[in-house]
């Protein structure tokens, strides 16, 4: 029986031993795992036939199935301090991606425009927090990949102006689904990524070409002073990440010891 622990970079591991070896680095990941769906399940079947059997007992009719009122419409416009909806998402990424920033910015994938991270409802002014009518404002944050900087533009959805522009360097927000992909990508072509397509392989009896065959989990890294090779000790500033790549439907890779730097675009391996 072959030992594929011993053969490849990355071992095939289930979810709960890979949340149990994680480093100090690692600090706060957590694995998904089962739920104890048949208890439920029976729970409530128990629960039914119970309640069948009282009603039958006592010559009562069955109830009636309950009702679900339909959801509420989403607006064009929310309110007050209610969740940005759709329509003001759209409209303020439109407001915040001017044209100096699409032109001078690049994203992950190192094209033209920076790399959109989130959108976010902004608090309100210190001298607006009893004001009903206080402006409703959305901070909308990018990654500009050209210089490493990250962007965080507040757009007044009353105006349609940007009312501040913060630029800050060695910031690092959670890694977003579109920066996890291009991760996954350089690191299958890597190669580094050589136990992760080995492990696949074993798992699944196919190769493993595309960040699609993968459900992935990631967070950032920094660079601490002596503990990583010299090619990743830009990590805080530049754009690093630890991906955790699982075998849709199937097991967990441990594919902890590599570290995908976005901004180099480079695969490295701790020691």
């Amino acid at each position: 029986m072959r030992k594929i622990v011993h053969r490849h970079l990355g071992k095939v591991v289930a979810g709960a031993a890979i949340a149990v070896a994680g480093t100090a680095v690692m600090v706060g990941v957590t694995l998904p795992g089962s739920a104890g769906a048949d208890e439920s399940s029976g729970g409530l079947r128990g629960g039914n036939q119970a309640a069948q059997q009282g009603g039958q007992d006592q010559g009562q009719a069955a109830v009636e199935p309950g009702v679900v009122e339909r959801a509420r419409a989403e607006g064009d416009k929310g309110t007050g301090r209610d969740p940005l909806t759709d329509d003001e998402t759209k409209r303020v990424e439109q407001i915040a991606l001017n044209r100096q920033l699409l032109t001078s910015g690049e994203n992950v994938e190192g094209q033209r425009g920076p790399q959109r991270i989130g959108v976010d409802l902004a608090d309100p002014e210190e001298n607006e927090l009893d004001d009903p009518n206080a402006p409703r404002r959305a901070d909308v944050t990018f990654y500009d990949y050209k210089d490493d900087s990250l962007v965080t533009k507040t757009v007044n959805l009353d105006s349609g102006k940007v009312e501040r522009t913060d630029t800050q360097h060695g910031v690092q927000p959670p890694i977003s689904r579109d920066e996890m992909v291009e991760a996954a990508k350089l690191l299958i072509a890597d190669p580094l990524g050589a136990g992760l397509r080995a492990d696949y392989k074993d798992a699944t009896g196919k190769e493993l070409t595309s960040p699609d065959q993968l459900t992935l989990n990631s967070m950032v890294y920094r660079a601490t002073s002596g503990a990583q090779p010299a090619l990743l000790a830009k990590c805080g500033e530049h754009r690093c990440v630890r991906l955790f790549p699982k075998v849709k439907n199937g097991s967990w890779i441990d594919a902890r010891q590599l570290v995908i730097d976005l901004s180099a675009r480079k695969v490295g391996k701790l020691g």
